[in-house]
């Protein structure tokens, strides 16, 4: 029996288990990446370990969520970052040189190497055959020391493209379909690996947007096959020499399969506020727009603005509606101002912001109260936007200037036909130019030791686990509670990010702002939650502030991946109950955890009885595998890893 294409790269970096479904594996890891509301606790973490040099082929540190530096804590955090890549041996991306995910799809990724990125939206480069996932900091600085990074074999699903997309439909379509059929949970425990006719359609930027946004559909990954288009792309960077031709045997086997003809495809926005609510644009056509935003890491190359400012050429933006484009990259804004388009889309009434996350995560760019904002962006989760309440709806580029234009939301083909425009299509550059300027080798760094602001705190710990859980249940919550409820990614509060007393102090606090203090007052308590509990971004903060705050562990119908891996690191408990004893629980319950907790976990139980109010029980489920176990019992990753480090006297092997 032929294999997949995930399976081959896996197979050639497995150290550890059997590629069978739903079994533990351990793999090398190749490159990693970290970002600045990430990277700090990342390099933390690793001078914990008492490591001292990146054992990765390539790392690299990316500063890219909060580059405006609104105050000292923001470029503190900077300095440091600066400092520890020099120090440790990664590569440094300086503010405003782009968002990590298109800088290092430009200048590292490379086909068939593996990647763990503390970021969810680490599988972009997928569209250049990487196999890249996304996980939380910890993981991410135990793989730079040399550890292998422990997944379970996800199911490995054939996303079979056949046609060809017609005009005015784009590759933000396709993902956008994915996510009508499949929801955000529909991806769980999944590759999406492509493959067909239709692939050899699509360049190499098309790709990377449906890789990116496959993050949504809660998959672990996504990846493409290479092939000249990859060569291409790869040649146009000065990057040929990477290329390796990789797919899919003829005879693998793969867990499902999914057709999706893109000569079908049309048009789609996500409306609010989850990016699975898709319609045909022309279903809300008519919707009033205030605020357009073509960027962020999923639509903010040169090739996904290119087709906008051609549909701006000689056009005026309506005068009710403002719109701003945010590129991925340096890059991606350099080429456009050598082209002209700069210019051309200024002329129309555009606003430039600086290569960053900012607007998407909330910082900068905040829409107006009862406003309507379309965004190519990725994620369209309530009031991640900046503002409660908000409207946000994710498009195209393409169907984003349709609505700068009119002033309304309007599929770009009924413009096409009012105005008189040609579609503009896709279309790379002849040769990616752009300057190098802002990106630090290891060999050029300027910094050879930490040098920490007064906001970068230490790395809490956890204390092993003890053999009594109990305690209040301190809040519910509802289905998709994301990590951005859990931690809000604002200006305002990620400035906290390596300040964890600070920052804990805002846990949960667009669910409940009473929480944090509750939590505190309390001796110990528990989360309960509905399904796909910590849905969103990598950021391990969402796991690390309910510790500190004493959250012993969480009941949930279910996890969110990452977020799962998450709460192991961090020595929360995270137990999986069904829909009927959720629906019985009840904010303020006692919660008692009946089993003698540390044993029952060392021992490998699988369910736990659970006490609520000394009045009923019920059976909660633990998955976990015997590293996850010896996890919890350790109080966390940091303190086992440490631990074995010490006793090893070698880089620790995380087993």
């Amino acid at each position: 029996m032929g294999q997949t294409l995930t399976e081959k790269i896996l197979s050639e970096h497995l150290v550890e288990g059997e590629l069978e479904t739903g079994e533990e594996i351990g793999i090398e890891i190749d490159q990693v990446l970290t970002q600045d509301t990430t990277g700090t606790f990342v390099w933390l973490q690793f001078e914990a370990l008492g490591l001292d040099e990146v054992q990765t082929e390539v790392a690299a540190q990316y500063c890219d969520h909060q580059t405006y530096q609104f105050d000292f804590k923001n470029t503190d955090d900077h300095r440091f970052l600066r400092s520890a890549a020099g120090t440790f041996g990664a590569h440094f991306s300086r503010p405003g040189n782009g968002i990590c995910h298109n800088v290092h799809k430009e200048n590292f990724a490379a086909p068939g190497k593996t990647m763990l990125g503390s970021d969810s939206h680490t599988p972009t480069p997928g569209g250049l055959g990487e196999l890249a996932i996304g996980s939380g900091g910890l993981d991410v600085a135990v793989a730079m020391g040399g550890g292998p990074y422990y997944i379970e074999m996800p199911e490995v699903v054939n996303v079979r493209l056949e046609g060809e997309l017609p005009e005015w439909s784009s590759a933000k379509d396709v993902i956008l379909e994915m996510l009508r059929r499949l929801s955000v949970k529909g991806g769980v425990g999944k590759i999406f690996e492509y493959t067909g006719p239709g692939v050899e359609t699509l360049n190499v930027p098309e790709r990377t947007t449906i890789t990116n946004m496959g993050t949504e559909l809660g998959a672990t990954s996504s990846i493409f096959p290479t092939d000249e288009e990859t060569r291409e792309y790869l040649s146009r960077q000065g990057r040929e020499d990477v290329f390796e031709q990789i797919g899919p045997d003829e005879d693998a086997e793969y867990d499902d399969e999914i057709v999706v003809d893109l000569s079908d495809i049309e048009p789609l926005v996500a409306k609010p506020s989850m990016p699975d609510n898709v319609v045909p644009v022309r279903e809300v056509a008519g919707q009033d727009v205030e605020q357009v935003i073509v960027g962020s890491c999923t639509n903010g190359g040169y090739e996904d603005i290119l087709p906008a400012a051609k549909m701006l050429k000689g056009q005026e933006i309506d005068m009710k509606t403002e719109m701003i484009v945010a590129p991925g990259s340096k890059q991606a804004s350099e080429i456009l101002a050598r082209e002209g388009w700069t210019a051309e889309m200024m002329a129309a009434g555009v606003n430039f912001s600086e290569a960053t996350c900012g607007a998407c995560i909330g910082i900068g760019h905040v829409p107006a109260s009862d406003s309507v904002s379309v965004r190519t962006f990725n994620r369209n989760f309530e009031g991640r936007s900046g503002i409660e309440d908000d409207s946000v709806f994710l498009s195209s580029p393409e169907v984003a200037a349709a609505a700068a234009i009119k002033g309304e939301l309007t599929d770009p083909r009924d413009l096409a036909d009012e105005l008189g425009l040609d579609a503009p299509g896709v279309q790379m550059p002849d040769k990616y130019n752009g300057s190098k300027t802002d990106l630090i080798a290891p060999d050029e760094a300027v910094d050879d030791e930490l040098v920490k602001g007064p906001n970068i705190g230490d790395v809490p710990l956890k204390d092993p686990l003890d053999s009594k859980l109990e305690g209040e249940a301190l809040l519910k919550m509802d289905d998709n509670i994301t990590t951005d409820h859990i931690i809000p990614a604002t200006q305002d509060i990620l400035m906290y990010r390596s300040n964890i007393p600070k920052l804990s102090e805002f846990t949960l606090s667009r669910v409940d702002d009473t929480f944090a203090q509750r939590a505190l007052d309390s001796d110990g308590g528990f989360l309960v939650a509905g399904e796909n509990y910590g849905q969103g971004s990598s950021r391990e903060h969402a796991a690390l502030c309910p510790m500190y705050l004493g959250i012993e562990g969480v009941l949930a119908q279910s996890f969110a991946r990452i977020h799962k891996a998450n709460l192991f690191n961090f020595g929360l408990v995270p137990l999986t109950i069904d829909e009927a004893d959720y629906a019985n629980i009840e904010q303020g319950d006692d919660i008692e955890i009946v089993d003698d907790v540390a044993e029952a976990v060392d021992s490998g139980q699988e369910e736990f009885t659970v006490r609520v109010n000394d009045d009923w029980e019920l059976t909660a489920h633990l998955d976990a595998s015997a590293r996850e176990r010896e996890i919890l019992s350790a109080g966390g990753k940091l303190s086992l890893t440490r631990s074995q480090y010490d006793a090893e006297g070698a880089a620790p092997a995380d087993d």
